[in-house]
């Protein structure tokens, strides 16, 4: 059945069946027919972060940015769903068209530009949530705001979403915020993550409640960036990290007509920039939660994904090309694979 659905939304522009999909699912969801369709949620129970996860299978960032979709998207049997990437203000994002696909590679590529409509609208829809998993909020910059400031729009995001948020996800690696990638290294990185990690303490001890603190970074780092990073994310005693976002490089595409659309590029071509990131993150910090996502199509890619390192997996792509099932598929096969761990 999703064969056919998605034959017909690939003949619409991108953003538009996406937002028609999304449509189509609300619909589906509220005269219950989600679990007759794509089956039941897997039950699959981790404790992570202080945490329980029903399983290990999440929505990865920035298919419901507003949180518009919460409950219907849960229904698909999500372990946990992540929201955003929210910035203090309403923003339209960049112009169109910002989202082509790939079809031939399973991929695609997005500048969207955080396009969202702010915090406070997130908050609320958030705050009406029927869905009982894990929800994770992440958060960035305005495009207006300078990089030098970045950290006043992180702060503010994360007052906001803190008394709401599951976990809390701070983006330093978009690349289609001019300038954003920037904060992932060195002197930078610290100056933005020490004073996050202050505030966030401060806000758990005020609400008695621990919000782990989670960082979203790049693939396209080096070995040496990625022992920085690691260093990084010790010194500030960050709760997770969740690897990777989009790739801005296209060797794997090469030759595709839409290779050159500027963007991040998500999907199968990510698959192993993504586990090696992970992999190289894993050596150095061989206890800290790690969130995989990146090009997984298939349970397989999900537990090759689990064995370079992650506790948990995330889906975006796979799940627009491979459909609703690929949710309950990926949490199976983690549940029964030899490679589950726990920290």
């Amino acid at each position: 059945m999703y064969a056919l659905a998605r034959s017909l939304f690939f003949r619409i522009d991108p953003e538009t069946s996406h937002g028609m999909a999304l449509s189509a699912l609300e619909s589906l969801h509220r005269i219950g027919g989600v679990a007759r369709l794509f089956g039941q949620p897997v039950n699959d129970p981790i404790e992570l972060m202080g945490l329980r996860f029903a399983n290990r299978v999440g929505l990865a960032a920035g298919l419901d940015k507003n949180a518009d979709h919460l409950d219907a998207l849960g229904s698909l049997g999500f372990g946990f769903v992540e929201v955003g990437t929210v910035t203090p203000q309403p923003q339209p994002g960049n112009p169109k068209p910002r989202l082509f696909r790939l079809a031939q590679h399973d991929a695609i590529i997005n500048r969207f530009g955080f396009n969202n409509k702010g915090v406070e609208h997130l908050i609320q829809q958030v705050k009406k949530r029927r869905y009982g998993g894990i929800v994770g909020i992440n958060i960035g910059k305005n495009l207006t705001t300078a990089v030098e400031h970045a950290l006043d729009d992180y702060l503010l995001c994360l007052d906001a979403v803190h008394s709401c948020a599951d976990y809390i996800a701070v983006n330093v690696s978009s690349p289609n915020t001019p300038g954003l990638r920037s904060l992932q290294f060195g002197e930078q990185l610290d100056a933005l993550l020490g004073p996050i990690r202050a505030r966030a303490t401060a806000l758990n001890t005020q609400a008695g409640r621990h919000v782990p603190l989670l960082i979203k970074i790049a693939p396209d780092m080096s070995e040496e960036e990625v022992a920085l990073m690691a260093g990084s994310i010790e010194r500030n005693a960050l709760d997770g990290v969740i690897a990777t976002n989009t790739t801005v490089s296209r060797e794997v595409v090469q030759g595709d007509p839409q290779a050159e659309e500027a963007g991040g590029l998500s999907g199968r071509p990510v698959f192993e920039a993504s586990n090696r990131v992970i992999r190289q993150l894993r050596e150095h910090l061989p206890t800290l939660p790690i969130i995989g996502v990146g090009g997984i199509d298939s349970a397989a890619a999900a537990e090759a994904k689990m064995a370079a390192g992650a506790d948990l997996v995330q889906l975006y792509s796979g799940l627009i090309y491979q459909g609703p099932r690929l949710v309950g598929e990926c949490a199976k096969a983690l549940k029964t694979s030899g490679t589950k761990k726990a920290h």
